[in-house]
């Protein structure tokens, strides 16, 4: 349903206000946009604005997702990736943003993470825990490679 507003800087405004709230990207923003039934000339014009003032810049938000991700969802790299990417984040940017996250937390984090975890696993079978644990990293978004180093660390 088209929303009916008073004038393009209404909605300016508004998008102001949304993006001064929380970091957002390009792909949210037209979103919203598409809601209000405004011709295509003034949906640029408030992107632009927006862009200009820098209340919507996807490089910040790329690195405010990533870190976010990480140390409140405690998400791999992995999965922080194909997040942004479902934004159309570009490659470069995720690359830069996949910096903010320091090598040796990232690393800590995933060995508490599953160690808290196979704690908890109630599986007998040791390689039916294996595989959970597997499983549950793999989906926390961590690289192949290191979810098979952490589960070797950890189960000897």
């Amino acid at each position: 349903m088209k929303k009916t507003v008073i004038s393009v800087e209404a909605v300016k405004r508004k998008l102001e206000q949304y993006c001064i709230y929380q970091d957002r990207c390009h792909k949210e923003i037209e979103k919203i946009l598409s809601e209000y039934n405004l011709i295509k000339e003034a949906k640029d014009a408030i992107l632009l604005h927006l862009l200009e003032h820098n209340f919507l810049n996807e490089e910040r938000f790329a690195c405010s997702f990533a870190r976010g991700k990480f140390r409140i969802k405690k998400w791999g790299k992995v999965r922080i990736t194909r997040e942004l990417k479902m934004r159309d984040i570009s490659s470069y940017i995720i690359k830069k943003a996949l910096q903010e996250i320091d090598e040796k937390d990232y690393k800590i984090t995933a060995y508490q993470i599953a160690n808290k975890k196979f704690e908890s696993i109630k599986e007998e079978d040791k390689y039916k825990k294996k595989k959970k644990l597997i499983d549950f990293l793999n989906y926390r978004g961590y690289e192949s490679s290191f979810i098979f180093q952490i589960v070797n660390d950890i189960t000897g």
